[in-house]
């Protein structure tokens, strides 16, 4: 499988990013990717409320998605849609943070909602309460596809290892981490946290990121991490995409998968034990 990890730098804007995606998608697909990948919030980077009400649609009337599915089938790609900021019809009013996978006929094949919200006091200076502005999802997902078993995640899931031993478990090849990780967090956890998990699970784990300075018609202005990441089963980086946006195309042997869990058979040897 030739995979293609998008790295992005979204604004608020949704329109000029999607035209952004469907130009990276046509440079995936020239150079042979059977699967794109995308960061998170692909279609929208904002920090105020009142902006992304302005914008954002519900998933059956979200242009993004509409176009994505319509150039997924054009092209005869997989897409992961690290996942698009949605409306919901939820009373309190909150957004859905949706990854979707597409399938080259255009279909929706699965679809995640970010279970981990990013409630987090970095510094006295960086505080975020994504909870705030989005709901979290109860259900974990792996997709069966031609191309292998993925397992669907976002961003701050990764810091939590129950759900890829989970996903793993369930039959996942291939886990994808679509994020927008904060530079402080970034530079100290990202690298070593996909590695980790691909290391616990046997996976191949595909984490497309957002990057850079984010421009925004309203709010505060975000940084991203950047540094898209293809991570081997036995915790080889494959591809580091550094901070510039771009494709970076890696090619997968899922054999790998079969061979690293033979090796270190760790989902196997699972024991109930007692609390602390």
């Amino acid at each position: 499988m030739r995979a293609a990890l998008v790295q992005m730098t979204s604004s608020d804007d949704p329109q000029a990013n999607l035209q952004a995606v469907l130009d990276y998608l046509h440079v995936a697909a020239d150079q042979g990717a059977d699967l794109v990948l995308t960061p998170e919030v692909t279609n929208c980077i904002s920090t105020s409320r009142s902006h992304q009400r302005a914008v954002l649609h519900p998933e059956d009337a979200d242009p993004t998605l509409a176009a994505l599915r319509a150039e997924a089938q054009r092209l005869g790609l997989w897409v992961l849609i690290g996942s698009l900021a949605l409306k919901t019809t939820d009373a309190d009013g909150r957004f859905a943070n949706r990854s979707f996978l597409i399938g080259p006929d255009g279909s929706v094949a699965a679809r995640y909602d970010k279970i981990h919200m990013f409630d987090v006091d970095v510094s006295d200076s960086e505080t975020w309460r994504e909870s705030d502005g989005f709901r979290p999802g109860d259900r974990a997902v792996v997709a069966q596809t031609p191309l292998g078993a993925i397992g669907l995640s976002v961003c701050y899931d990764i810091r939590f290892p129950y759900l890829y031993r989970a996903l793993a478990q369930a039959g996942a090849q291939v886990l994808t981490v679509p994020a927008a990780f904060t530079p402080e967090t970034g530079a100290a956890h990202w690298e070593v946290l996909l590695r980790a998990r691909a290391i616990e699970t046997g996976c191949f784990v595909l984490a497309p990121a957002q990057t850079g300075a984010h421009p925004a018609q309203a709010g505060k202005p975000r940084r991203t991490h950047g540094h898209s990441l293809a991570v081997a089963p036995w915790g080889e980086v494959l591809a580091d995409a550094g901070e510039a946006p771009g494709v970076t195309l890696v090619d997968l042997d899922l054999a790998q998968v079969d061979r690293a869990r033979a090796r270190v058979p760790a989902l196997r040897h699972d024991r109930d034990f007692a609390a602390p």
